[in-house]
């Protein structure tokens, strides 16, 4: 059984409702076991409207085979994605800086409060992630390494390239995710792809491992699909490219691709001179996994992510 159900609504000063909906499917057993699957937070990122559109089509030919019940959260930030506004357009805020909000404060406290007690107690909650228009992102997920323990066993099964463990130093404790995770809700980020596009094979990939954790917690009553074993690495195997000149950049090495250290990245340019201005060139031998997407760069703007150690 499919139903729209609304999750919270605030009103707004326009003499319009702000509401926040998500997709139930139920199977068998619809109390025994819940997943949640969560996107729109940021209004430019939507990789994840894909996901959310296929997932439930996929999952409704499932219907005899699950067990239990599936929400999925198609847009926190309703408004943000149909202005196209990364954050919560007229407050000039990150909804992902919010959480766990507040019944008694500003309506946006009071709808994060709302979808905090909504996904409270899910057996496993997936938010779903882009990057931002600047930057390209290899499928990944990233975890706090104060739940590594919990979530990285789970996070292995999600079909994604990459496991990033982040130190907790620099874990916004005001996202979504670690609010979650803070009580008891093991919750895992996805990331990828670009903002304000969707990337089909990326979203078809995500799919592929949600179907296979899913099976793992008996929440499909059939064979996981198969995966790909994901990378698992912390911050200390991760190696940064900035910009030390302003200009153009343009790459010289594509995403996801194996670089070995020293390599050419790419340079920037000076499109009123026409000289280089800078080549930047691997500091480590690895994996691309981050990569400039908007050519425009000033003086420290990050231009690549690279995993050391991977073997091309």
């Amino acid at each position: 059984m499919k139903t729209i159900k609304e999750v919270v609504s605030a009103h707004l000063p326009v003499g319009e409702r702000l509401v926040i909906q998500k997709n139930r499917l139920e199977g068998s057993a619809p109390g025994k076991h819940r997943l949640a699957v969560v996107t729109g937070t940021h209004g430019d990122e939507l990789e994840g409207q894909y996901v959310a559109w296929k997932l439930a089509r996929v999952l409704e030919k499932k219907r005899a085979s699950l067990r239990g019940t599936v929400d999925i959260y198609p847009a926190l930030n309703p408004l943000g994605i149909s202005t196209i506004y990364r954050g919560l357009p007229g407050f000039d805020l990150d909804m992902n800086r919010i959480f766990p909000g507040s019944s008694e404060e500003t309506m946006y406290e009071f709808i994060a409060d709302g979808i905090m007690r909504d996904i409270a107690g899910a057996d496993l909650c997936i938010d779903i992630h882009a990057s931002n228009i600047f930057l390209r992102e290899i499928p990944q997920v990233r975890i706090n390494e104060k739940s590594a323990d919990v979530l990285v066993p789970i996070a292995k099964f999600l079909n994604m390239d990459f496991i990033w463990i982040h130190s907790a130093a620099t874990v916004l404790e005001s996202t979504l995710a670690y609010s979650l995770n803070a009580i008891g809700t093991p919750t895992l980020v996805v990331e990828m792809g670009v903002g304000m596009r969707i990337t089909k094979s990326y979203g078809d990939q995500l799919i592929t491992g949600i179907l296979a954790v899913m099976s793992r917690l008996s929440m499909l009553a059939e064979a996981a699909p198969p995966v790909a074993p994901p990378i698992v690495s912390s911050d200390g195997s991760v190696a940064f490219v900035n910009a030390d000149a302003s200009g153009i950049f343009i790459p010289k090495a594509s995403h996801a691709e194996r670089v070995e250290q020293g390599q050419l990245i790419g340079i920037v340019a000076d499109p009123m001179s026409g000289e280089v201005k800078e080549e930047l060139q691997s500091p480590v031998s690895g994996l691309i996994f981050t990569l400039r997407e908007y050519p425009v760069v000033n003086e420290g703007s990050l231009i690549a992510r690279i995993l050391g150690g991977v073997a091309g």
